[in-house]
């Protein structure tokens, strides 16, 4: 069991830095209140064929108008963190120009809620970007998320793109814009402030299929095509050689001063962490021909579980397979290849199904994500006792059920059971929420 010493909890962007040892994360919606503008999502999830049962996120758990009665929520729990997003469209509606104040004032309301059950400052931990890696091959590889842009499958999902070279683009253009923030932020906002700032990076653990050598050297590309493609930057200056050498002239080049600027460009890294999956090589080409994109680059081949080993037990979500130990490994992985820097685990856990048949009170019994939270902190305990990471915070993805993007109100990752039928969107708490409550004051 993991005690209460072993993590010190932040916050996201915002961190609200209220104190605790563990927290949740949650999305905000309420599409078209108080000024706010359109997005690329609210475009996607109104397309045909986009989202997996159809909907769209208009009102998603109604946060919006809710946040007094959820910070309660989390207080009641022992919580005193909280991980947010800001929403953009809300500050500038229409992308650039005027402020739009309603926007401020929400976010604005919603600090002063969180830190009226505490006793710190304002906002004292910044993320530039959640999942660059996710933005760049959901959204402009396969096509499956915001924008849709792709050319793999072009015609039967996506209108426009190039899965060869946008994937790179768009992750190089995220990678320079959150250095030149990190970079104002600390000349001109943090010698008075005193806070600090990151990025979040999504990342799989990857185990090889076989202790043949080609699986092991697909097994590294597997995590320098995804972990890698975004930390190395930030901690060498540039991409992981595997990319350079097998992407070439369609990877972007960072010029000195720009590799420079990118180097330390952290005081902490974020990580969104769910899964292990295994990794072998790609010795056909059937993939690197018909695709040309970011997988066939990486010459691997990855998936949940392989013939002759015990396949691990399986959340809703089809890839979200449950290996503990995975959290361990990638955090020493992290703390022996790039100099042990400080890190929060921004996201952990898994979600259950959304089916019509199951009522609320049997919806509320959540043993399996009790067993995953419990299996995963103890084995992230371990880590930062028994092998030295430099891990200060985790966060619980999340604290109510949500429209999860693409699978839109088909999963359900809340401790908080949130009634989709009702007009206001009430909660109830699952038997996680009594978990935690109980882990924190032990």
């Amino acid at each position: 069991m993991l005690v209460r010493e072993g993590i010190k909890a932040l916050i996201f962007v915002c961190l609200v830095a209220l104190g605790i040892p563990i927290c949740c994360g949650q999305n905000i919606r309420a599409v078209k209140e108080d000024g706010r503008g359109l997005t690329i999502w609210d475009t996607f999830a109104h397309s045909v064929g986009k989202v997996l049962d159809s909907s769209n996120a208009d009102v998603a758990n109604n946060q919006y108008h809710l946040y007094s009665d959820d910070v309660q929520l989390m207080k009641d729990m022992g919580m005193d963190a909280y991980r947010f997003s800001i929403s953009w469209s809300r500050i500038y509606p229409n992308g650039t120009g005027e402020i739009n104040q309603a926007g401020i004032d929400h976010y604005n309301n919603l600090i002063n809620a969180l830190l009226a059950q505490g006793n710190n400052d304002k906002v004292k931990y910044w993320i530039t970007f959640n999942e660059p890696h996710t933005v760049a091959v959901q959204g402009y590889d396969v096509g499956l998320q915001a924008p849709s842009r792709c050319s793999i499958l072009l015609g039967a999902f996506c209108r426009a793109g190039n899965s060869a070279s946008e994937p790179y683009t768009v992750g190089h253009n995220m990678l320079l814009s959150h250095a030149i923030v990190v970079d104002i932020y600390k000349k001109k906002y943090k010698p008075k402030q005193q806070g600090s700032i990151g990025i979040t990076l999504d990342s799989f653990w990857y185990e090889p299929a076989t202790n043949s050598s080609a699986d092991i050297q697909a097994t590294q590309r597997a995590i320098d095509f995804n972990l890698g493609w975004f930390i190395e930057p930030l901690i060498v200056g540039d991409y992981p050689k595997s990319m350079r050498s097998r992407v070439g002239s369609r990877l972007p080049r960072f010029s000195p001063a720009q590799s420079n600027l990118l180097k330390g460009s952290f005081d902490f890294i974020g990580i969104n962490h769910y899964t292990t999956w295994f990794a072998k090589e790609n010795t056909t080409n059937i993939i690197g021909v018909a695709l040309n994109d970011t997988l066939a680059d990486s010459g691997t081949f990855t998936f949940p579980f392989v013939f002759g080993k015990p396949i691990p037990d399986r959340a809703n979500s089809v890839w979200l397979y449950i290996v503990p130990h995975g959290i361990r490994s990638l955090m020493n992985y992290i703390r022996q290849k790039y100099g042990n820097p400080l890190v929060l685990i921004t996201e952990n856990g898994m979600d259950d199904g959304n089916s019509p048949l199951t009522s609320i009170k049997d919806a509320l019994k959540d043993k399996k994500r009790i067993k995953y939270h419990n299996d995963y902190l103890t084995n992230l305990l371990a880590a930062i006792k028994e092998d030295g990471c430099n891990v200060r915070g985790y966060f619980s993805w999340s604290l109510l059920d949500n429209w999860e993007w693409g699978a839109g109100f088909s999963s359900r990752f809340g401790l908080y059971y949130v009634d989709y039928n009702d007009k206001l969107r009430k909660r109830y708490a699952k038997d996680s929420v009594k978990w935690f409550k109980n882990f924190l004051a032990s």
